[in-house]
């Protein structure tokens, strides 16, 4: 009989033998350590739609695989999270994932909940107003034993909601008032600084310098205010205390403002769809009763009024669309939940600038509530559910 036919049968067991004899090569490779980990090179990150409960992070990130073949291992994670000032905004974990060699670009959106807007802004407020924002995302393979993580530069947003506020300038409020001489009083200064910001409110100490031009004493009662943000209703109120200011006289005048924390998811929506964009609105009035007269009129302080524009941009890519490395035929949407777990990484790696997309078909399981599903480039996946805690 036939050396070759004894040895293999046939053509077929002699690719079947050669198939064979190079997985165990490859496979004995990386259990030797000597074929690389695949490792994130790069993410792209941008707000997409919004609505009163979430808000979708598009992402773009590229994972690259050093080895000559593609990698498909069963207990192959990958670890995305998103952090304001470490408050956990996103965070999910995809299991099983599969990729080609070279660099591949990988499409996911991730949903934020806007509930978790408060604990952020909270953080902000008391931060001086100053957000570092960090992503991380983090290849592991438990079967090599070895983990890549990646984490872009820091983006940080500051803002200065109030610091315009303050001024020196001279300000009178007219009466229009038959048999009073105007102006009534006269601001001549202004302050304004944050409270003691808590969970469920953020405190302004208003300050009103004032002076009485006339010879004898004006009563200045019930001073209301009205605050808006991109036209959203965040807090209205009035002190009921009288202050009475005798004539040649200056006296400080308190009042605190207070913006209801409740109503910052609200905020949100309308900070996203407008580009990251916010005008801030803070209008006064008074009740004043002139000198020499027993009337009483209520003065809408517009020179008083406050306007205010605030501009962020979170990711560093605002009005970016989604990457031109993006082989938009091969991807799918994929989605994740919010958690609030602190965790994340801080090694780095060198960002790569080449990106290739490879084609499999993707199968996804999820559990409730969504998950980081990742794209074609991972197939017959099952993912893990990241939990979620106020």
């Amino acid at each position: 009989m036939d050396a070759r036919a004894l040895l293999f049968g046939s053509k077929l067991r002699i690719v079947a033998t050669v198939v064979f004899g190079l997985g165990l090569t490859v496979g004995g490779a990386f259990l030797a350590g000597v074929v690389g980990v695949p490792s994130v090179e790069r993410i792209d990150n941008r707000f997409g739609d919004v609505n009163e409960t979430d808000t979708a992070i598009e992402t773009d990130l590229v994972v690259h695989n050093p080895n000559p073949v593609g990698v498909r291992l069963g207990n192959m994670d990958v670890n995305y999270t998103v952090t304001m000032n470490d408050v956990a905004m996103a965070q999910g974990t995809k299991r099983g994932v599969g990729i080609g060699t070279g660099n591949s670009t990988v499409n996911l959106t991730t949903y934020l909940q806007n509930e978790r807007i408060p604990a952020w802004w909270t953080s902000h407020i008391r931060n001086g107003e100053h957000t570092d924002l960090a992503v991380s995302a983090n290849v592991k393979s438990g079967t090599l034993g070895r983990s890549a993580t990646f984490q872009p530069a820091t983006e940080s947003i500051d803002t200065d909601l109030v610091g315009e506020f303050n001024s020196s300038e001279d300000r009178p409020v007219n009466s229009n008032m038959a048999l009073v001489d105007d102006p009534v009083v006269v601001i001549r200064q202004t302050n304004a600084s944050w409270g003691t910001v808590t969970d469920s409110e953020t405190p302004i100490r208003i300050e009103f310098g004032v002076y009485n031009p006339k010879a004898t004493p004006v009563a200045i009662s019930n001073v209301g205010y009205d605050i808006t943000m991109n036209d959203v209703q965040m807090g209205s109120g009035e002190t009921e205390e009288t202050e009475t200011i005798p004539g040649k006289t200056y006296r400080v005048v308190e009042t605190r403002t207070v913006i209801d924390n409740e109503q910052l998811d609200d905020w949100w929506v309308s900070h996203v769809e407008n580009d990251q964009t916010t005008e801030l609105r803070i209008d006064f009035y008074a009740e004043i009763e002139p000198p020499g007269t027993d009337e009483t009129f209520r003065a809408e302080l517009d020179e008083l009024t406050h306007t205010e524009t605030i501009e962020t941009d979170f990711f560093g890519t605002k009005g970016d669309t989604a990457s031109d490395d993006t082989d938009d035929s091969n991807s799918t949407e994929d989605t994740t939940t919010t958690t609030t777990s602190d965790e994340q990484s801080t090694t780095t790696t060198t960002t790569s600038t080449s990106t290739t997309t490879t084609t499999e078909e993707n199968t996804t399981t999820t559990e409730d509530d969504g998950i980081l599903a990742l794209d074609p480039l991972f197939a017959t996946s099952s993912v893990v559910s990241p939990t979620t805690t106020q």
